[in-house]
């Protein structure tokens, strides 16, 4: 017997020695989202457990009472109905399900991304005053850029906020879909192509926190990891300024070097960034002379460029019977990058 518990011992040594590698940052954020994320997460799980917990007690109760050597139990064979015993079984997990489904319409709106932050934790709220800070968040292969429009700057693989301030991230892929996931701070948000998703949250404590890709994306996805940054206001000026002084300068031709796929890049920094760089990117329109998907929907918009739609990009004049003129899509192609010659002979878009 004492062999046994021993070689048990032993069996249960490699699970210990996984779980001491835990540090349970979903159990334990820093962030008011993803602290309301965990009480929900504990909230749904206390509930199924009133369910779950005497299911398991009684069919272990029932297994011993009624067991084949227990001469003392009652034998009904011809039993087959209890309207007790009904009502206590469809009831109970029928109380369950509408509490559940209450928690989690409420959570579903209260915890939607895109929304606004009312808070900043339990106990306080935010001022109208206060702006978010607006991080335009790109996925790369494999690697992350984060653009700070506000600053001017921008970074690969490394992020950074104040303690207590709202954040609004903007976020898109140049490439497959990946996932944007800080657990410390919030659940993960998809990022995809030619798409902008959003997600509001704040930090509540400094330190240091794991972000990373919660998506596979292709050869180099487990390079796809960053450091976020919980910084005081003033740390966050001085990380900031640290950016600025040590950065170079992220323009289009810039950018489509580095969206080229690499694996396990260093952090870089800089200093300023294109303008409307990160509007490019979501329209895929970096490369000068490609259209942008914006302008793609406009003129689908407008009737597209199939045959019934032909007067759309022709100049229809107005009419001696006073029919007004039509409008029409002078252009199309878009010229997207302010240093090509051509935008200083372009004439003056008309819709």
């Amino acid at each position: 017997m004492s062999s046994l518990k021993y070689l048990r011992g032993l069996f249960l040594l490699p699970a210990a020695a996984l779980l001491a590698g835990c540090d349970w940052v979903t159990m334990s954020p820093s962030g008011d989202i993803a602290l309301q994320q965990r009480d929900l997460i504990i909230v749904s799980t206390l509930l199924m457990l009133v369910i779950i917990i005497p299911v398991i007690v009684l069919t272990l109760v029932f297994a011993y009472r009624y067991r084949a050597s227990n001469e003392e139990a009652d034998y009904r064979p011809d039993w087959d109905h209890s309207s007790q015993l009904e009502l206590l079984i469809w009831a109970a997990p029928l109380l369950i399900i509408i509490a559940l489904g209450a928690v989690t319409w409420i959570s579903t709106h209260t915890l939607d991304p895109y929304r606004e932050l009312k808070r900043l934790d339990k106990k306080r709220g935010i001022a109208p005053s206060v702006a978010p800070l607006v991080v335009e968040v790109v996925a790369l292969d494999w690697k992350w850029l984060f653009i700070y429009p506000e600053q001017g700057i921008a970074l690969v693989n490394e992020v950074a906020a104040p303690v207590d301030r709202p954040i609004q991230f903007k976020i898109t892929a140049s490439g497959v879909m990946n996932s944007f996931f800080i657990p410390a701070l919030a659940g993960q948000i998809y990022a995809m192509p030619g798409m902008q998703t959003q997600l509001h949250a704040v930090i509540n404590k400094p330190g240091e926190f794991e972000g990373f890709s919660a998506n596979f994306s292709g050869h180099g996805f487990s390079h796809m990891k960053f450091k976020f940054h919980g910084l005081a206001a003033d740390g966050f000026d001085a990380w900031v300024q640290k950016a600025k002084d040590g950065g170079g300068t992220l323009d289009r031709a810039g950018y489509l070097e580095l969206e080229k796929p690499s694996e396990a890049v260093p952090v870089k920094r800089y200093a300023t960034v294109a303008p409307d760089l990160y509007g490019a990117i979501l329209n895929r329109c970096v490369e000068a002379g490609k259209m942008c998907i914006k302008d793609m929907m406009a003129i689908d918009n407008s009737g597209g460029l199939g045959k019934p739609s032909a007067y759309n990009v022709t100049s229809v004049p107005a009419s001696p019977d006073g029919k007004p003129a039509r409008t029409f899509v002078a252009a199309m192609c878009s010229i997207n990058d302010p240093t090509d010659p051509l935008v200083s002979n372009a004439s003056p878009r008309t819709n």
